[in-house]
């Protein structure tokens, strides 16, 4: 009997490692560099934006939302920064149709601008709203 109740200890404390390591696993995403709100709209013009309008990509932490182009939700995967002001990012989405990453690379021009150059398209040139 006591042989029975140890393999099920065993057992249990194996399945509890496993289980935090997991939840660790998932926990760990990096933020982004920056946070706030940007625009698309007037992107070369100077300081930040009045107002966003309805095209903007906000950073939240983990998290990414864009009002232009198919996906609107985005979790961050990894930020690895490649220059002193650049950084290659790797996005996840996921709907009930598509689970699939994004890498990008994003650059702070300064306190106000940022480009966002995907690997596949044009870059993106934003501006921070106020």
């Amino acid at each position: 009997m006591q042989d029975f109740d140890m393999r099920r200890l065993g057992l249990g404390l194996i399945a509890a490692a496993f289980g935090l390591l997991t939840v660790t696993a998932v926990a760990v995403a990096d933020s982004y560099p920056i946070s706030g709100k940007w625009t698309y709209d007037n992107p070369d013009a100077e300081g930040p934006a009045d107002d966003c309008g309805k095209r903007y990509m906000s950073f939240e932490g983990v998290l990414r939302r864009d009002t232009v182009g198919g996906v609107s939700s985005f979790r961050n995967f990894s930020v690895e920064q490649i220059g002193n002001k650049s950084y290659r990012i790797i996005d996840q989405f996921d709907n009930a149709m598509i689970n699939a990453r994004q890498t990008y690379t994003l650059r702070l021009i300064d306190d106000d601008h940022i480009e966002i150059d995907p690997q596949t398209g044009p870059a993106v040139a934003l501006r921070r709203c106020a």
